[in-house]
């Protein structure tokens, strides 16, 4: 098939299965989840045929849709490019896994149907992201893509923080689509178009520099939103009370993955507004920090995993806005955070699964005995997040740190050579008190190992998180495939001397301090309290609500009651006041009046 007409399956497939199974065949559960897991499973040889059937020349097809003349016109068009036949099949194949592992995961949920649907209408909005020509047919999935994850977020409705979490994901990441709004209504009047080539090829005659970077920062609101940077950061741990394969979707390959991609796609952008690159680049280094010390004191087996995936994509932003070579190398640690993540989420299902839905990593203990496969291929998701020598984690993150060094960006590099120490720290805290050491509760003295429709996801994604990293490098589905970006590949220094040091240092001060221990020995508050962040945004919202509240009151005692009730009773008082002169009863006033009347028409008559 064509790259077009696969490019078309690939999108159309997950929709189609998903209205069957809303409208059809959502009482059998079963079928559902087959028919689900196949089309998933399908995408994904799509998907590979799409990146192996040809170089990564830039094809595009665009279908009208509106056109309102001169002013827009609007359409429904595929680029199908390197950027997105690699993010396609990194997509359909973590999907497919995603799929595989929920099988097992959620076969006694009730709601398993509509968990199903859930998922194929998130890889149909994702794909459509990854697709888009345009800005247009790209915020409109990019909105699909923030509703699928309400409905899974929230798939325990019924359980109040399942259901409060959905809600603050959603509310939060409209703030950064306002944002991401703006900005394309700003490049449309800069540039003349919504397209991404023709706005490449426009970009550099704008003349009003200062408005491109106003433009480019909103753009950057809408990844800000959707991939968790600091300040719009604090919806994702709380996706953690989603079912876990979710987590592994969600925090892998899909939604916040939307926010780094669209950053990529848009890099001609970035690269011609200097001020919003280096103020992408902080961002994302200051949230890589932020978020590396919020994990070191989380107890949660999933929320530590989720602030690593916020400190994963800070590297990811940060990259964006450090120069041409930046881009690439995120889209390389993205694509290889996408396979460690998703085995780690997945194996951190595995174990809460053996441990009967138990999720402090200090009531476990000992599962390396008890769960030897999820244990194994867990240490090979850690050793890739930890950036161990020739995982795959090592050759992405140190392209990202080479590249901030090598464009002299000194003060995000300072800052990810800090979370390159503070990594191994948190994670090897988490493998040592889950996984060594003697059984703290009964259920995890009960735990054993998970079946193979589980445990056969996490294999494929340890020898993926091994070695995903070479047949990038050797043959990347790149953007553009700069020269520069190999080179830097290919000559690592300082940086990696630095990351090296940093990897030992972490890694022997965890197993210094939590080895033995049945207890946290290291007590900060603040970084448990996550800096506060979440309680200050709520008393910003009692602030503003209760001056709402305050100025409603005001405006509808003294503007409201007066105008709507106060001067209409007044008016009825006075009309009623006047008539009741003229309802005397007495015959000779209504004779008088009469007669008055009488030559008040006459008068006008002859007038």
């Amino acid at each position: 098939m064509d790259p077009n007409t696969l490019a078309w399956s690939v999108l159309l497939l997950p929709l189609l299965v998903a209205a069957a199974i809303l409208l059809g065949l959502k009482r059998w559960s079963g079928l559902s989840s087959l028919l689900s897991t196949g089309s998933a499973l399908l995408c994904l040889v799509f998907c590979i045929l799409l990146a192996t059937g040809g170089d990564a020349a830039v094809e595009t097809k665009t279908y009208p849709w509106i056109d309102l003349g001169q002013a827009l016109e609007l359409g429904i068009g595929f680029q199908v490019d390197g950027l997105s036949r690699g993010m396609m099949l990194i997509v359909a194949s973590i999907g497919f896994l995603v799929h595989l592992f929920s099988l097992g995961y959620m076969k006694e949920d009730k709601g398993k149907s509509r968990y199903f649907a859930g998922l194929s209408l998130f890889l149909f909005s994702m794909t459509g992201i990854v697709l888009a020509d345009n800005f247009a047919m790209m915020f409109i999935f990019w909105e699909l893509v923030g509703v699928s994850s309400y409905l899974l977020i929230g798939h325990w409705y019924d359980k109040a923080s399942a259901a409060d979490a959905a809600k603050k994901a959603f509310l939060v990441n409209r703030i950064g689509d306002f944002g991401f709004m703006a900005g394309i209504l700003l490049v449309w009047i800069l540039t003349g178009s919504i397209y991404f080539d023709e706005i490449a090829r426009a970009v550099g005659g704008v003349g009003n520099a200062q408005l491109l970077n106003i433009a480019v920062l909103c753009v950057f609101c809408g990844a800000i939103g959707k991939s968790a940077q600091v300040p719009l950061h604090v919806w994702l741990p709380d996706a953690m009370e989603g079912p876990t394969p979710v987590s592994a979707l969600i925090h892998a390959a899909t939604m916040v993955a939307a926010g780094v991609f669209m950053l990529a796609r848009v890099s001609f952008l970035v690269d011609a507004a200097e001020f919003a690159a280096h103020a992408i680049a902080w961002i994302g280094a200051i949230t890589a920090l932020l978020a590396a010390l919020m994990a070191l004191q989380q107890n949660d087996i999933k929320r530590i995993l989720a602030y690593s995936t916020l400190s994963q994509l800070g590297y990811m932003v940060m990259a964006q806005g450090v120069g041409h070579a930046g881009s690439d190398a995120g889209m390389f640690h993205l694509y290889t955070h996408a396979f460690f993540k998703a085995l780690l989420f997945l194996g951190s299902g595995a174990v809460i699964y053996a441990c009967h839905h138990e999720q402090d990593i200090w009531k476990m203990g000992g599962l390396r005995r008890k769960l030897p496969i999820t244990f194994w291929t867990f240490a090979l998701g850690t050793a890739a997040l930890i950036a161990v020598p020739f995982t795959s984690g090592f050759w992405s993150k140190e392209a990202i740190l080479e590249t901030a060094l090598h464009e002299k960006m000194t003060g995000p590099y300072v800052l990810a050579i800090i979370v390159a120490f503070l990594t191994p720290f948190y994670m090897t805290r988490l493998v040592i008190v889950a996984f060594f050491g003697k059984a703290r509760t009964k259920d995890a003295d009960h735990a054993h190992e998970v079946g193979p429709v589980m445990w056969i996801p996490l294999v494929l994604l340890a020898f993926l998180s091994v070695f995903s990293a070479y047949s990038f490098v050797s043959g990347p589905l790149l953007a553009r495939g700069h020269a520069d970006f190999h080179h830097l590949v290919e000559h690592f220094g300082l940086t990696a001397i630095l990351s090296l040091t940093g990897l030992v240092v972490g890694v022997g001060a965890a197993v210094h301090f939590y080895k033995g221990r049945d207890k946290d020995p290291i007590s900060i508050p603040l970084f448990r309290d996550k800096f506060k962040v979440d309680e200050f945004y709520l008393g910003l919202v009692r602030v503003f609500q209760d001056a709402l509240a305050r100025g409603l009151d005001f405006a509808d005692r003294f503007f409201v009651d007066p105008i709507v009730a106060r001067f209409p009773a007044m008016t009825a008082l006075a009309a009623g006041s006047v008539f009741r002169v003229f309802n005397s009863g007495n015959v000779q006033t209504y004779a008088f009046l009469f007669g008055v009347a009488v030559v008040a028409v006459i008068f006008y008559l002859l007038s």
